[in-house]
């Protein structure tokens, strides 16, 4: 059995304790937050604490806490040539304090506290300084049912970086999307099944491949009404830019 301490109480670190303790191969061992009232609803569960100089000994201790945190938290950390690993996508391996046996692993996800979330589709990016650390981490992200990747820093890094343009950035052009709807007391949903579509279709053929649109037709009619209709000046700059990146992908 695998014993795992987690340190940070926000969505990667509670969506991590709730996958993993229900697997019986592994046993969460403790529970760090600094504010302890966070994570009180599940001290039935697990050891919880707010003092760092309590963790106990554990085969790996995952920090899961936000990008600026990680290296004065692994700096704190009590012990030496224990496993620590970070779960974030643009923080360095070498940020970890060297006292310890450093790893990152990096679910490659969207994590929001209250969405529910099948790791199966949560791929599990693992990097390590010694390659005799990462059995150990492979075998807790199979055990969570998650696709395993070995990967290095830098690709880790632009992974993280398209994330941010398939995720936040696709988010953003939701919300958009929604307020263009709403100005016209259009419903949005009537678009989420294109919303699937667009989706979906990526899973089989290239994003090159499947753009469709005024731009890529070079519809210079339509793309005029559309900045017409467009009241905010910034709308108007993205529809432009968004317009042009095409028309240059696809020679227009």
């Amino acid at each position: 059995m695998i014993s795992v301490t987690l340190i940070g109480a926000g969505n990667v670190a509670t969506h991590l304790f709730k996958a993993l303790i229900k697997i019986n191969q592994i046993y969460v061992k403790q529970w760090f937050s600094r504010d302890l009232n966070i994570i009180t609803h599940y001290k039935n569960q697990v050891d919880i604490t707010d003092d760092i100089n309590t963790l106990t000994d554990a085969d790996v201790y995952i920090i899961a806490v936000s990008d600026d945190a990680i290296a004065q938290v692994s700096a704190s950390l009590p012990f030496k040539d224990k496993l620590v690993v970070h779960t974030s996508g643009s923080v360095n391996v070498h940020d970890l304090d060297s006292k310890l046996k450093r790893g990152v692993f990096y679910p490659l996800q969207s994590f929001s506290k209250k969405a529910t979330l099948d790791f199966a589709d949560v791929p599990i990016c693992i990097e390590t300084l010694d390659k005799k650390d990462y059995p150990i981490l492979k075998q807790i992200a199979l055990e969570l049912g998650s696709p395993v990747k070995k990967i290095n820093s830098d690709q880790r890094k632009v992974l993280h970086l398209a994330a941010v343009y398939v995720n936040n950035f696709t988010n953003q052009m939701y919300r958009i999307a929604h307020e263009i709807a709403e100005s016209e007391a259009a419903e949005f949903d009537l678009l989420k099944p294109l919303i699937l579509e667009t989706a979906k279709k990526v899973q089989d053929i290239s994003p090159y491949m499947a753009q469709t649109g005024p731009a890529k037709r070079n519809d210079t009619k339509t793309i005029k009404t559309h900045l017409s209709l467009l009241k905010s000046d910034v709308h108007k700059d993205i529809y432009k830019l968004l317009t042009q990146s095409i028309k240059n992908t696809h020679g227009r």
